[in-house]
């Protein structure tokens, strides 16, 4: 029985204004279906318009013109309140930059992400402990950000975006502050928790080492979204 789709985007475009005449089209009318508890990566350049489109899917920006469907909801038809709730219990996001609270321990920072939700302290240590041991970094549960290297410190991310339980990941260039060999780890521990609690997850990202993780690839370039066997994908994006 095949997957119902979990994201749907039809003709979705964002277009910047450059002075009185020009524009970029970031996004170019990209029609996407992404079925529920899919690994998908989409792989381009700087400049694809890769991360303004996980933004849009995410609700963190607004198309000029399109629509994204996500998990049967119009994203077109929320308010700001609706749009905080969608990212609050349905998105999990996890970007370049950790963005972890220098002040707060590696678990700390895994349960910060659960303070909106009415549970009790032992259950959020539970969970996010849980999550920690989940990306391989159990026994680093007490250090500080400063305390773990990079890589470490992008599992802690992970972790904390799993930690809600969001039916859908979002990841921007996930790998793309670690070197080749920590990069493959986190994609590893990503696939893992994919398969084990079939979220679906999005990965933006120009590395071609992360193929084999996927079960999609895409390609994305000027905007446009193009499907292409992995073997097709410019010399570019070959294995780094």
């Amino acid at each position: 029985m095949q997957a119902e789709n979990i994201v749907e985007t039809s003709n979705l475009s964002k277009i910047y204004r450059l002075g009185k005449t020009g524009e970029i089209r970031a996004v170019d009318g990209v029609d996407l279906h992404v079925a529920e508890g899919q690994f998908l990566v989409i792989i381009g350049p700087s400049g694809s318009g890769k991360t303004t489109l996980l933004n849009l899917l995410g609700g963190l920006d607004r198309p000029t013109s399109g629509k994204v469907v996500l998990d049967g909801l119009d994203l077109s038809e929320m308010g700001e309140r609706g749009m905080i709730m969608i990212r609050r219990e349905k998105v999990g996001f996890v970007f370049q930059a950790f963005n972890l609270i220098p002040t707060l321990t590696a678990i700390e920072n895994v349960e910060a992400a659960l303070a909106p939700i009415r549970i009790s302290r032992d259950e959020r240590l539970e969970k996010s402990r849980g999550w920690l041991e989940a990306v391989g970094l159990g026994a680093r549960a007490d250090h500080l950000p400063t305390e773990l290297s990079a890589g470490e410190q992008q599992r802690v991310a992970v972790a904390r975006a799993f930690v809600n339980q969001p039916r859908i990941l979002l990841l921007d260039e996930p790998t793309g502050n670690l070197d080749t060999a920590t990069g493959r780890e986190i994609m590893e521990a990503l696939r893992h928790a994919n398969d084990d609690r079939g979220q679906t997850v999005i990965a933006v990202t120009h590395a071609g080492y992360v193929r084999p993780f996927a079960d999609r690839i895409l390609y994305m370039r000027d905007g446009k979204l193009y499907e292409r066997n992995p073997s097709e994908i410019a010399s570019e994006f070959e294995d780094e």
